[in-house]
C-alpha cells in the first residue's frame, strides 16, 4: 500500500491579515509542515492543492495574488506537484486522481483548510474513489460559522467535522499520533 500526503489550500489568504483569516491557521500550518517533513524524510509522495477562485464575486484566492500563493512553510519542492482546483473537492475537474494512480497511491493523508469545506469534500470524494484516508485533525483549520443566528465556534466546527469523517470516511488522528504510529 502506497501512501501520499495531500496538503489542501494552505495559502496566504487563510493566515493573519489574509482575505479569509482562519482560526488557528498558524498552528495547523506548523503541524502540516511537520507532516510534510516526515513525508519528505520517508520519500513518500506529496501533493499540494491550490485553490484559485474563478467564481464571480469571490473575495479570496483571487488569481495572481499573494493571497492565493501557497504559504512559505509548505511550499512545494523538487517534483512535488501542485494541483490547481476551483471547487471544494480536490478531485473535481483536476488531475489529482491521475497523479495518484500513476504513483500507485492507495492511502491518503489529508490536512489543510478549511475543515468544513475542502477537507471534508476532498476526504469524502477520496473515500468514494476507494482510497483509505487519514485526516490529521490538528493540521486542519476552519472558521467560526453562523447558522440561523447561532454562532458555532471554529473549535466546534472542526470537532464536528472530524467526528463526522471518523466513521466511515477516514481515520482521524493528531499529528503526533500519525508520526508515532
Amino acid at each position: 500500500m502506497s501512501k501520499g500526503l495531500i496538503l489542501v489550500d494552505i495559502q496566504n489568504d487563510y493566515f493573519t491579515d489574509g482575505a479569509m483569516e482562519l482560526v488557528d491557521m498558524e498552528e495547523a500550518a506548523k503541524n502540516s509542515q511537520e507532516l510534510l517533513s516526515y513525508f519528505r524524510a520517508q520519500k513518500f509522495p506529496v501533493f499540494h492543492i491550490q485553490h484559485i477562485s474563478n467564481r464571480e464575486g469571490a473575495t479570496f484566492f483571487l488569481p495572481d495574488t499573494r493571497g492565493s500563493e501557497t504559504h512559505e512553510w509548505v511550499e512545494p519542492q523538487g517534483n512535488e506537484p501542485t494541483v490547481v482546483k476551483h471547487y471544494p473537492s480536490s478531485f473535481r475537474e483536476t488531475e489529482l486522481e491521475n497523479l495518484l494512480k500513476a504513483q500507485g497511491i492507495t492511502e491518503l493523508v489529508v490536512c489543510g483548510a478549511m475543515t468544513h469545506m475542502c477537507i471534508d469534500t476532498t476526504t469524502r470524494a477520496a473515500f468514494d474513489l476507494g482510497y483509505k484516508c487519514q485526516v490529521i485533525s490538528d493540521a486542519c483549520a476552519t472558521r467560526d460559522l453562523v447558522f440561523k443566528n447561532h454562532k458555532v465556534s471554529a473549535l466546534d466546527v472542526n470537532a464536528a467535522f472530524m467526528a463526522a469523517l471518523s466513521v466511515p470516511f477516514a481515520q482521524v488522528l493528531t499529528t503526533s499520533e500519525f508520526v508515532e504510529q
